[in-house]
């Protein structure tokens, strides 16, 4: 029981020193890198939705049986 602890404890101050590292991106970069992101899910989405469409448009001049 003992060691198990000890091994929580020294992961635990491992992880802190590891976090210490972190080097955290600035807000306006979040936002920029947010907004980008955005823009493309908005365009593909588009573009599906319009390849959507025409294939539609081209599977409604197939007749039907």
């Amino acid at each position: 029981m003992n060691d198990t602890l000890n091994g929580i404890m020294k992961y635990l101050k491992s992880v802190r020193l590891e976090w210490a590292k972190i080097t955290w991106p600035e807000r306006r970069q979040v936002i920029a890198e947010t907004l980008a992101v955005l823009a493309i899910i908005i365009l593909f989405t588009v573009a599906v939705y319009l390849i959507d469409i025409v294939f539609r448009a081209i599977l409604g001049l197939i007749p039907s049986v």
